[in-house]
């Protein structure tokens, strides 16, 4: 399980990993992002993890497709600036 930070907010935690994979390259355009996969990942409440994934769909890293799920948009944390 991931150790968090206790002095700071799990999900906003979570929203940084997930933009270091995207800058990283390892996490491509239009991969999906799985709520219940991310949940398990960091042992988290899935309203957690959904509150991560909003943060990156705000900043323009993620797209909610109604029905699909959450995919990675291809851009990064400098172009959304």
């Amino acid at each position: 399980m991931f150790e968090f930070n206790p002095t700071r907010a799990k999900w906003e935690q979570i929203a940084e990993i997930i933009t270091a994979r995207i800058e990283a390259g390892d996490l491509q355009p239009d991969d999906k992002l799985s709520e219940v996969q991310l949940t398990e990942e960091f042992g988290v409440d899935r309203k957690t993890t959904r509150k991560a994934i909003a943060h990156l769909r705000t900043a323009g890293l993620v797209v909610t497709r109604t029905g699909m799920g959450s995919f990675v948009t291809g851009r990064t944390r400098s172009e959304t600036n």
